[in-house]
């Protein structure tokens, strides 16, 4: 008898268009998904307190212990911070500082201290201690650069 039952109810209900069915809009919940930050959190204020010639110390009180040490290579430390947002984004940030004995020598990576970025765009304008450095030889006499409409630059005539 549950057989027939069951059968009765399977073809009627199958027998219906779902299209017709008037259902409240079910919301089916997802599991719930953790950002997950790894390694040692770098921001910029922390990388523009570092200044060459800072002894170890110094650099550890600024920035922390390295995530990342290298037994064969004690003068370098290498820092890592990775933001995974689930369905969003990743992030991941890297810096690696060289020291020379007991001081710091030189920074690369993601950040720069911002002193050191704003220097390296006055070389690349061409400033040299708030001075635009002078033009020599044949451009100097032809006169300033003009733009093209296409953002090339045409020597003038």
């Amino acid at each position: 008898m549950k057989y027939i039952y069951v059968a009765f109810l399977a073809f009627s209900v199958g027998g219906c268009s779902i299209s017709q069915l008037k259902l409240p809009e079910l919301k089916i919940p997802r599991v719930y998904k953790l950002s997950v930050q790894q390694g040692n959190v770098i921001t910029q204020e922390m990388v523009d307190r570092l200044k060459p010639g800072m002894t170890r110390n110094q650099v550890e009180f600024v920035m922390g212990k390295p995530v990342l040490s290298d037994p064969f290579n004690d003068d370098q430390w290498v820092y890592i911070y990775s933001l995974d947002v689930p369905d969003y984004f990743t992030q991941m940030f890297k810096m690696v500082l060289a020291f020379e004995g007991d001081t710091l020598a030189t920074i690369t990576g993601d950040y720069v201290p911002q002193e050191a970025d704003a220097e390296a765009n006055k070389e690349a304008n061409g400033e040299v201690d708030g001075e635009v450095k002078e033009e020599s030889g044949a451009d100097a006499a032809a006169g300033p650069a003009k733009t093209a409409d296409d953002g090339e630059v045409e020597p003038a005539s």
